[in-house]
């Protein structure tokens, strides 16, 4: 068989209502090159952090909204973005969103004060939360569940690796090269080119039935409370738990959510179906997610502070450094799309985070003050690889068994979850990588935060053994 990741989509996909065998190869291509435009901006803004600060006058406890405001308002919005997709049609959003994500883009990079860039970036963020969802929606709708579904999850996991990887780096040389703005600009011609192309290119969506009506009550609540909650996780540990403003936008946010689930419960027509939680896969692979990102998502961080503050690796030569785990990953994510066409999901699952935990329990060996990058490489790959398994591996779990009429909301459920996992992880993770430098100096300091990242690398490691266990729950069904 082709290696091709086109030729063999189409040489296995049925026919699709409206669409032609040849477009569907193309069709995948446009949603995984969707997929890295979200990735990439995850990291590209990042690199240009210092120059962004010092041209729009932040300062130094402010600057971080420049990533919070689109982290917050990314996971309130994913469940809304979700049903959205479901009720309004999985290609009006995804062309929807590409627009936002390119609007909003060109406002980042005209932007002329600190309010406007932020202002910008959670617009991004809400874009970002309806593109997620629409774009999975669109590939568990469009490719049969089963392998053909396996392989289009892989080609799209690949992409989002490599969109990790070519933020850092791009990041880092539009910066360079043309200043700050320039991470942002780069955004509109391919958002706009792929939202184009998805006009001509992706079938048309089923006519809306009359039926179903937008829960706007539940819209209101859950988007307001997981946005409260995001923003607690994400602020916690630079206000202090015990702050004012926490403690009331923490209280809020858990009022909030417990009022939409009464009202999910009394809904004849609710955001969120609460019978999709007797899908026993569905849950485990949402369960999945959350730890995911907690563990494995929270990686690439530790190894920011390893390679940049420890080290003193510039920013280029970080994003060279994160080539390896990325290609690692990308690898991972195809031979996961093989494990689970040829054996259950549940196995897939064990076996990426099985490989995962091992290799993740290995990267500490190149995290001391006088390791070499070489010494770190095996434990990279070793643990990319299991990271790539896992990622195909859980999104099969989560769209198994669901209706395509809500594709969308489990889509928005999942992607929540990711959300909120990564934020829960990394201020746990953080929080214990750090609380013994207070104080320190010079070498000193150094060692702490080396000591601290290792001890940060190792619950990484029991973390993902607890996803392990997790996936014992799922269904023993073989992917076929």
């Amino acid at each position: 068989m082709s290696s091709d990741p086109q030729v063999r989509i189409q040489a296995a996909t049925p026919e699709v209502p409206g669409v032609k065998q040849r477009a569907l190869g193309w069709i995948l291509a446009l949603l995984a090159l969707a997929q890295l435009i979200y990735s990439l901006d995850i990291n590209i803004v990042f690199v240009a952090l210092p120059e962004i600060g010092h041209a729009l006058g932040f300062s130094k406890q402010s600057l971080q909204w420049v990533v919070s405001a689109y982290t917050i308002f990314c996971g309130g919005f994913l469940l809304l973005g979700g049903r959205a997709a479901d009720l309004l049609g999985h290609k009006r959003m995804f062309v929807f969103a590409l627009l936002l994500y390119a609007l909003s883009s060109l406002l980042g990079g005209l932007a002329w004060n600190s309010l406007v860039i932020i202002i910008a970036r959670a617009i991004q963020g809400v874009g970002a939360a309806f593109l997620f969802p629409a774009t999975l929606s669109l590939i568990n709708r469009l490719f049969e569940e089963g392998p053909r579904r396996n392989r289009a999850l892989a080609v799209w996991g690949g992409a989002g690796a490599s969109g990790l990887t070519i933020g850092s780096l791009l990041g880092g040389l539009l910066t360079d090269a043309f200043g700050w703005e320039a991470v942002f600009y780069v955004n509109v011609p391919l958002a706009g080119i792929v939202a184009l192309a998805a006009v001509f290119l992706i079938p048309r969506d089923a006519a809306r039935e009359r039926k179903r009506r937008f829960d706007v009550p539940g819209a209101v609540t859950v988007t307001a409370g997981a946005t409260l909650l995001v923003y607690v996780l994400v602020q916690g540990p630079e206000f202090g738990w015990t702050s004012l403003s926490i403690m009331v936008c923490g209280i809020l946010s858990l009022i909030l959510l417990a009022v939409f689930a009464v009202i999910q419960a009394r809904s004849a027509d609710p955001l969120m179906p609460l019978h999709l939680f007797h899908n026993r896969s569905l849950v485990a692979g949402v369960i999945i997610t959350f730890i995911f990102m907690g563990t494995f998502g929270a990686l690439p961080y530790f190894l920011t502070i390893l390679f940049q503050n420890v080290h003193g690796y510039s920013a280029l030569i970080t994003g060279l450094a994160f080539l390896i785990p990325s290609l690692a990953i990308a690898a991972g994510t195809q031979i996961g799309e093989r494990l689970a066409t040829r054996l259950e999901t549940r196995s897939t699952l064990l076996i990426g985070m099985l490989i995962g935990a091992t290799g993740t329990l290995l990267i500490p060996i190149g995290a001391h003050v006088d390791s070499s990058y070489l010494s770190i490489v095996p434990g990279l790959i070793i643990s990319g690889i299991g990271q790539g398994i896992t990622w195909t591996g859980m999104w099969v779990a989560a769209s198994s068994g669901v209706p395509e009429e809500n594709q969308g909301v489990a889509s928005g459920i999942a992607s929540t979850t990711l959300n909120i996992g990564n934020a829960v992880g990394l201020a746990i993770l953080i929080a214990v990588a750090y609380s013994g430098i207070q104080g320190q100096k010079g070498d000193v300091l150094l060692e702490a935060i080396a000591a601290g990242e290792r001890t940060a690398i190792y619950l990484t490691a029991i973390g993902i053994l607890l996803g392990a266990v997790v996936a014992l729950f799922l269904p023993r069904k073989r992917n076929v």
